[in-house]
Formats: structure tokens, C-alpha cells, sequence
């Protein structure tokens, strides 16, 4: 039962790190990549799709990414999704390739993007500690049901406070990382 219960909060807050992560990666630090489009949905055949379903990206030069698109009929909606984005470019169509070219990050727009990247650490904070609070809640119950007794419950709950503070310091560091990233010229 506790076992269960902290392996079930482990892997949930697990997850919430690896959204993070995912989060980060999503923001452009100098050089864009693919990743920077991972979280752009283009309407395709009236269903929301992924962009890197829909195309393969190149980065010929270190602030171009050139996206070509797997059907032509979609190089209008993935261009609509691009420039209807929070990425601030414009992109180019061709007919064939779609080619994104970004401007250098300024000081204003680098300290945006991690009034951004705060934001994102703070929502993985959050949902650890939704995880952390079910399971208070679910060993809570045992105890009361008298499942478990009280002591390996106290014990089962500074094993979760543990795992909490864990991953909350992990979202931490990725913050940081990301961060030093951002502003560094």
C-alpha cells in the first residue's frame, strides 16, 4: 500500500519534471532548432496536428530554420500557425519550403523569455505538490482506515516530503540552467 502509493507520486512527479524540461527546450535561447516548434498545432484536414508531424526542419544557418513540409497542401496552415505563435518571427513561403529567420534576442526579449521560463518552473512546482498533497491524502486515509498504522504512516509521509523536495529541486536546477542560458550574450 505505501509502497504503491510513493511509487505512483514518484513517477507522476517524474513526469512533471520531463514537462518541464520539455517546456524549456521549447523556448529559444541564440540558436533555434526544431524544438523551438514542438509546442505550434496547424490545422490539418480540420484536425489540430503537431508541426513536427506535419514537416521536417533544417537549420542551414545559425538563425534560419527552413521547415518542409511532408504535404504541400499544408504549407499554408503550418505558416499561419507560425506567425500566429508567441515566437515573434515572420515566416517566408515559397511554394516548397517554409524558411523562418530570427532576429538576435535583445535584452528586453531575453528577460521575457525568462519571466516565461519562471512561469513554466512554477506550474512543474505546482503540479509536484498536487501529486505530493493526493498522496498525503491517500496515506491519510489508510491510516485513518487503519490499513497502516500511524508510525509507517509519519514515516511514508517524510519519505514523500523527501521525493517532493527532490524533484522541486530538480525543476530548480533546470531553471537555473536555463536561465544562465538565456541571458548570457
Amino acid at each position: 500500500m505505501i509502497e504503491e502509493t510513493l511509487l505512483e507520486a514518484e513517477e507522476k512527479m517524474e513526469k512533471a519534471v520531463l514537462v518541464a524540461k520539455e517546456d524549456f527546450a521549447s523556448i529559444r535561447t541564440g540558436r533555434p532548432g526544431p524544438a523551438t516548434f514542438n509546442r505550434l498545432v496547424a490545422e490539418y484536414y480540420g484536425t489540430m496536428t503537431p508541426i513536427n508531424q506535419l514537416a521536417s526542419f533544417q537549420v542551414p544557418e545559425p538563425r534560419m530554420v527552413v521547415i518542409s513540409p511532408f504535404d504541400k497542401g499544408s504549407t499554408q496552415a503550418i505558416e499561419k500557425a507560425i506567425r500566429e505563435s508567441d515566437l515573434g518571427v515572420n515566416p517566408a513561403n515559397d511554394g516548397n519550403v517554409i524558411r523562418v529567420v530570427f532576429p538576435d534576442l535583445s535584452e528586453e526579449r531575453r528577460k521575457e523569455y525568462v519571466k516565461v521560463v519562471r512561469t513554466k518552473a512554477e506550474d512543474g512546482k505546482v503540479s509536484i505538490r498536487n501529486v505530493r498533497r493526493h498522496a498525503k491524502d491517500t496515506l491519510d486515509k489508510a491510516v485513518k482506515a487503519g490499513d497502516i498504522g500511524e508510525d509507517e504512516g509519519r514515516r511514508a509521509q517524510d519519505e514523500l516530503e523527501e521525493l517532493t523536495h527532490k524533484y522541486v529541486a530538480g525543476i530548480d536546477e533546470l531553471l537555473k540552467h536555463k536561465e544562465s542560458e538565456l541571458l548570457e550574450v
